[in-house]
């Protein structure tokens, strides 16, 4: 049900680690205060995860409220981006990776190139 998106316009993960054992009005005021959305649009689904990351947290808000919605996976953990603490919007594609156990940040690194010797 969550993979389809269905009734959701837009949405935005708050990367970094957040404490799960909020609730909505704890939650709906961290998107409010912390990161500046004080009016998201109806459709909008935020996500968040905790340190464990084998389960996942997302209030939607809709015209007569918010919902919230809690995703636990059995076997494994969600890829969540650890790298800051921000809250970006991302495609219904990428969406789909990360609820497939992909990692939204690329993880090949560049290989440093070695300086050629000097041709003779």
């Amino acid at each position: 049900m969550l993979r389809e998106l269905a009734g959701v316009k837009r949405v935005v993960i708050v990367t970094g680690r957040t404490d799960l054992r909020r609730g909505i009005p704890g939650l709906s005021a961290l998107i409010n205060l912390h990161y500046g959305f004080r009016s998201p649009e109806y459709g909008t689904l935020f996500l968040f995860c905790g340190n464990r990351r084998d389960r996942i947290k997302g209030l939607i808000l809709e015209e007569d409220g918010w919902l919230m919605l809690v995703k636990h996976v059995s076997n494994g953990v969600y890829q969540w981006p650890r790298n800051s603490q921000e809250a970006r919007d991302i495609t219904p594609e990428q969406f789909r990776l990360l609820m497939d156990g992909f990692t939204l940040e690329g993880t090949i690194k560049p290989v440093k190139q070695k300086a050629s010797p000097p041709l003779k």
